[in-house]
């Protein structure tokens, strides 16, 4: 039903809700580079960004669009999270 009503939305109601929720993304994202670069590499806070984006969109997903979380998506985030404890291995 959900998928029915977002494909008759109007273009500009897609665009807006977009927005907001890449807006309440870059919440999550953009104070923690701003303080965490020095502390951290750039590559270090991209890769926790990505890890941020996909829970986002995972949670974005499952609530919105009713998808259930299949074993191999689980499994991907589970690399997304090692890639996460690799970048950061040498301070561990």
């Amino acid at each position: 039903m959900r998928t029915i009503l977002h494909r008759s939305a109007l273009i500009f109601q897609v665009l807006v809700v977009s927005w907001l929720i890449a807006f309440g993304e870059y919440c999550f994202q953009v104070p923690p580079n701003r303080i965490g670069y020095g502390e951290s590499t750039g590559y270090q806070l991209k890769i926790i960004q990505e890890c941020v984006t996909l829970t986002v969109f995972v949670m974005f997903a499952w609530l919105y669009l009713g998808e259930r979380i299949r074993w191999n998506y689980a499994l991907s985030f589970l690399f997304v999270v090692g890639a996460v404890v690799s970048a950061f291995w040498e301070k561990l």
